[in-house]
């Protein structure tokens, strides 16, 4: 398995592109005016307690404010309000807690009105961002994420990332980490901690505090609202928390942003630091890496896959609902259960991917082919499960339930991916498939003809479409004959409209 990160740059937003053995399975845009992302941290202010909701809305500096509830302001509340009235009129000059004196935790069942009030300043992180017509959604229960380990300050507690199975691992990261702790603070060991020594640890924990620190001097005659600790940028995040062994390529066409992650590459990883690269050709780095094709073809309400098999992917108010398809495979009682399993699988790999491609959170419906053996409903419900588990976005997956479906909820910190594939009629009013989505049906029609037993077949097409496939080195229909050894006689027709086309066999007669 291999791992691209390709990043493209321009004046208004930044794009990023995770590439798995040259599949897109991630795609992230950071827009320079952007306000708010998961992970910031604001000094503001509580506008109103609502006990009836048992929360807070709090002004970030959003036009909509932040909620804030009550099992999201976390047990040390009053110590961390009592620690920024302190630091913010600067009687307190030393962050390190290891001398604070912690106040009594609150009660968990407790009602918001007991701990806040209205113009009280306050700490807050964002865990989810702005969607839709709502605000952010905020969390007092504070936490800086690092490479190995997440510092979580007015705590005690030291927790194990739950992807680590070995417990001789477990215990040894514990006890790594229990003579290193700074006092008052909380460590969670993340999972591509296994197997780190504890310099590595120590590094990435005195590199949290010295940004505990620095936020911290921050709030010296801090307004509200205000921002007073970011989080990286979204490339040094993306790395931060997927970096690994299979990464080969980092890949950027902006010369300060490369400069910016061969350092971070050279601090996490000084081995990899040769993988990143300045992008430099005329050829726009998104087409080079063929990821404009992807988007193009990945992002519309049908989906391809291979072996005709496709993917219907329908968006409610309330949840998402996919409809698995097998298209024209073969339905003979005989082979019925094999196909419906493997498309089913090849269909729950293309699912797994396309939650995290889109960004897809909620409640997510999926409509697999029926089986009617149980051993065969549990191998897709253990492979959909494999295929999510390099998913960051916490995610539950039900099992199938009689009717085939497969529900599956997946956490939603920001909005949706989604992405215009459909474009202007040239011949008229309305809108049509992108042009390059229709190269891919033809290639799926070409192939399901093939298997059918035909041999001598012609294709006739709007001209500009003909054009496409028979010019360049090597044209899409010199690729056909070296895969399949069938010359495709390919006729332009002037009447046809832009996206038509018909495949014929040897006598003129229409087959598709």
């Amino acid at each position: 398995m291999n791992k691209e990160l390709i990043i493209r740059s321009n004046s208004s937003a930044i794009d990023f592109a995770l590439l798995k053995d040259g599949k897109l399975i991630e795609l992230h845009k950071e827009e320079n005016d952007r306000n708010f992302s998961v992970g910031d941290i604001y000094l503001a202010k509580i506008r109103k307690a609502v006990p009836g909701l048992n929360a807070a809305f709090v002004n970030v500096g959003y036009e909509k404010d932040g909620f804030l509830h009550y099992h999201d302001l976390g047990p040390q509340i009053s110590s961390l309000q009592k620690f920024v009235k302190r630091v913010s009129t600067g009687k307190l000059k030393d962050y390190s807690l290891k001398n604070y004196s912690f106040e009594n935790e609150i009660d968990k069942d407790g009602t918001i009105s007991d701990v806040l009030k209205s113009n009280q300043s306050i700490l807050v992180q964002i865990v989810k961002e702005p969607i839709s017509t709502k605000g952010p959604r905020i969390s007092s229960e504070l936490s800086l994420a690092g490479r190995y380990v997440v510092l979580v300050p007015f705590s005690n507690r030291i927790s194990v990332s739950q992807k680590i199975e070995d417990k001789e691992e477990k215990d040894r990261l514990k006890r790594l980490v229990k003579s290193i702790r700074p006092k008052g603070f909380g460590v969670i060991i993340r999972t591509v901690a296994e197997g780190k020594k504890v310099a590595d640890l120590d590094k990435d924990l005195q590199n949290l505090m010295n940004r505990w620190t620095g936020m911290c001097k921050k709030l010296y005659k801090a307004s509200t609202p205000s921002k007073v600790l970011g989080e990286l940028n979204r490339a040094n995040s993306l790395l931060r928390d997927l970096f690994n062994e299979s990464f080969t390529s980092i890949c950027t066409d902006e010369e300060a942003l490369y400069t910016q992650i061969k350092d971070y590459v050279t601090e996490i990883s000084p081995d990899k630091e040769s993988i990143v690269k300045q992008y430099q050709s005329n050829v726009p780095i998104f087409e080079k890496f063929g990821i404009e094709r992807q988007i193009k073809t990945g992002f519309g309400k049908t989906v391809s896959m291979s072996k005709g098999a496709y993917l219907v992917i329908e968006h409610t108010e309330a949840m998402h609902v996919i409809d698995v398809n097998s298209g024209n495979r073969s339905n003979k009682a005989k082979n019925q259960e094999e196909t419906a399993l493997e498309v089913n699988l090849i269909s729950a790999t293309e699912v797994a991917r396309q939650l995290r491609l889109r960004d897809m959170g909620g409640i997510i419906v999926v409509d697999f082919i029926d089986m009617n053996k149980a051993d065969n409903r549990k191998a897709l419900y253990n492979h959909l499960r494999d295929e999510m588990s390099d998913d960051r976005a916490k995610h539950k997956i039900l099992p199938p339930t009689k009717f085939g479906l497969i529900q599956i909820t997946r956490q939603r910190v920001r909005p949706e991916m989604n992405i215009k594939t459909r474009e202007k009629n040239p011949n008229g009013n309305g809108e049509i498939e992108a042009p390059i989505v229709v190269i891919n049906k033809i290639n799926a029609d070409l192939q399901k003809l093939i298997k059918k037993g035909h041999k001598k077949m012609s294709i006739t097409a709007h001209p500009f479409v003909a054009a496409y496939l028979t010019r360049g080195i090597p044209s899409p229909r010199s690729k056909w004959f070296f895969d399949h050894k069938r010359w495709v006689k390919i006729l332009p027709r002037d009447a046809y409209t832009y996206l038509e086309y018909h495949f014929h066999d040897h006598n003129g007669e229409e087959i598709i």
